[in-house]
């Protein structure tokens, strides 16, 4: 007893002792789904990590790679900790990440890969992209015509879709007759995708998009235009695309999802890690497999609230 009470005001004289712990945060688009989960996740991981106080500030860059220079740097001025970042540019960030570095910040880069960053930590979105796709075949039956609704030019994007395309390749029965068009990733763009596709291509079968958001956006235009009988396929798993995949008639089908809580998690875990060693650490890479989720899983499926399913 009397061991277990040294340890416990051990720990308790370490909380209050602990410096504060200061993360800048700088994501993609605070208003799709994702990207919210994951701001709340870091905050969540960092303050059950971490002893003492924690603040957390988070910023949208809208994709705008000028804007998000600018949060880094003010990130970097006002002596952060840690800062995460989902990159506008993979390459292009790479200078404010090291002044950020030089001043002693561990750079952790989320979802998207940001050139130079101390850990990175996203989906592994080529197989997102080919687990996605691959559903898609074998319900067409490995021949069919098909598109993809493209996304921002960011890492996350050009692999989900380079894992889509290598499947498909397979497949010389499934025709692609679109994957250019970016529908930006969000409602809205899906939607008018979508509606440009059923244009251009009224036999189109199966769609590819990718993420949830435009692939919900895409469902609506293909309800709208009275084409019920093609199927869209996606990547994220978000709660919503996973009410919708309970819809009928379905037309998202199916969704690989990601975590973005164990993302948060996993950045946070290493970024302490990197910040309380004495020298300075091997850059880090981790991806994060995907699970299917699908109508006849999707009562049982948690994966947003949690880390997935072994």
């Amino acid at each position: 007893m009397r061991k277990l009470l040294i340890v416990l005001l051990s720990l308790y004289a370490a909380h209050l002792h602990a410096e504060p712990l200061r993360i800048g945060v700088s994501v993609a688009d605070l208003g799709n789904p994702f990207f919210a989960t994951l701001a709340v996740a870091l905050g969540e991981s960092a303050r059950a990590m971490h002893p003492g106080d924690v603040t957390l500030e988070v910023r949208s860059s809208a994709y705008d790679l000028e804007r998000q220079v600018n949060q880094v740097d003010a990130f970097t001025q006002a002596r952060m900790d840690i800062i995460v970042l989902a990159a506008a540019n993979s390459e292009a960030i790479g200078p404010a990440v090291r002044r950020a570095q030089q001043a002693g910040i561990v750079v952790a880069a989320v979802d998207i890969n940001a050139q130079g960053a101390d850990v990175t930590v996203t989906t592994d979105n080529v197989q997102a992209g080919a687990v996605a796709c691959g559903y898609m075949a074998e319900r067409l039956g490995h021949s069919g015509r098909v598109a993809i609704i493209n996304g921002a030019p960011v890492s996350s994007v050009t692999d989900r879709v380079a894992g889509c395309r290598a499947v498909l390749n397979r497949h010389p029965g499934i025709e692609l007759l679109s994957d250019d068009h970016n529908g930006g990733g969000t409602y809205s763009g899906g939607l008018e995708a979508m509606t440009y596709l059923l244009n251009a291509y009224p036999d189109l079968e199966a769609v590819f998009a990718i993420n949830d958001p435009s692939a919900m956006g895409a469902a609506s235009a293909a309800r709208l235009a009275g084409q019920p009988h093609l199927f869209i396929v996606a990547v994220d798993g978000s709660p919503e695309g996973v009410a919708a995949l309970r819809e009928s008639p379905p037309l998202l089908v199916a969704s690989a999802a990601q975590s973005p809580r164990q993302m948060a998690e996993t950045a946070i875990r290493e970024s302490l890690r990197h910040l309380a060693a004495s020298e300075r650490q091997e850059n880090q890479v981790i991806r994060l497999s995907t699970h299917l989720v699908t109508r006849e899983n999707a009562e049982t499926f948690d994966h947003w609230g949690g880390a997935p399913p072994e």
